[in-house]
């Protein structure tokens, strides 16, 4: 499928696998791109020596190209930059900040940058610095979250800005992207559906709590902080129920409570197969993701799809 994102990007299919902390590593962000799509490694909270050891385990994969995602909130930060310059790596997705920082030395070496965005504000500001594209996500997505619906963030932004837009949040198969693409997308971020993939290396506790999953097993944490989290609800998310309410009767909440009740939850989930006491997070789609497929499979039986009902 040959559109102005593939064009950019060099890639066949116009979707972006999701950057999952923890999650998005070189096993299966490489997979991603050998099938024909965007593998993202999410650096997260990693150090700069992990970083790169992903960096070079999937050049080994493919030739295809290949994204790291840097956290801006990570102490790392300007490190995981300076490391992406170094590594060639060929475009950088952002999250939780702003990349101005970093965005003519990306553009200088022929790095292509695309944000990932809340809102029409953001979005014009980052096209102002230079973006060469954006992710318009919206809050039905797992993970950390903004406040508007995809359906509502998407068209607004492609009629606000002129790079091509990327559709994120509540997106799973083809009849997800085909809505996407008639909301003004250029195409799309999908990353809970890429949890059941072969190659991902969640543990298998994980993938099995996302079979499981039916619409309404999604909740979202940590309002009160400003910094919402959707997650799958289990006992983890409601300590977090309980300790929102609370402190929302105080005149000053302890935010801190929250993040000493999160640490170490996601390694619980990712790592340890604790779907209880550990932090899944997964999106309002994950009721439709039932099955393990590989990521070439994902890819095709989407693009399947979307072929499908869009030339009909």
């Amino acid at each position: 499928m040959a559109n102005k994102f593939c064009e950019l990007l060099n890639i066949k299919y116009p979707i972006i696998q999701g950057a999952m902390a923890r999650i998005a590593n070189a096993s299966l962000a490489g997979a991603v791109s050998k099938a024909g799509g965007l593998g993202v490694i999410a650096a997260g909270t990693s150090t700069p020596d992990e970083v790169r050891e992903e960096i070079r385990k999937i050049k080994i994969m493919t030739d295809n190209p290949f994204c790291v995602n840097i956290m801006l909130l990570s102490s790392y930060a300007d490190d995981i930059a300076r490391l992406i310059i170094e590594e060639n790596v060929p475009v950088v997705t952002t999250g939780a900040g702003n990349p101005g920082t970093y965005m003519d030395e990306f553009k200088s070496k022929g790095i292509k940058v695309i944000p990932v965005i809340p809102s029409v504000a953001l979005a014009k500001r980052m096209e102002k610095f230079g973006a060469d594209a954006i992710v318009a996500e919206g809050m039905e997505a797992g993970g950390h979250i903004g406040k508007l619906t995809t359906m509502a963030l998407l068209p607004q932004v492609a009629d606000a800005v002129s790079i091509p837009v990327i559709g994120a949040g509540g997106i799973g198969d083809g009849r997800g992207m085909a809505a996407a693409f008639i909301l003004g997308a250029s195409g799309v971020q999908i990353g809970t559906r890429f949890l059941l993939a072969n190659e991902c290396t969640v543990h298998q506790n994980y993938k099995n709590s996302i079979i499981k999953m039916k619409d309404i097993d999604t909740t979202i944490t940590g309002t009160l902080t400003g910094h919402p989290v959707r997650v799958m609800r289990n006992k983890l998310s409601k300590q977090f129920d309980e300790l929102e309410k609370n402190e929302a009767k105080k005149d000053e909440p302890n935010l801190k409570a929250f993040d000493e009740l999160g640490i170490g939850g996601l390694k619980k989930a990712v790592i340890d197969g604790d779907v209880e006491y550990g932090s899944v997070m997964a999106g309002q789609i994950a009721g439709l993701v039932n099955k393990e497929q590989s990521c070439e499979e994902i890819i095709l039986e989407i693009m399947g799809e979307f072929n499908k009902l869009t030339r009909s």
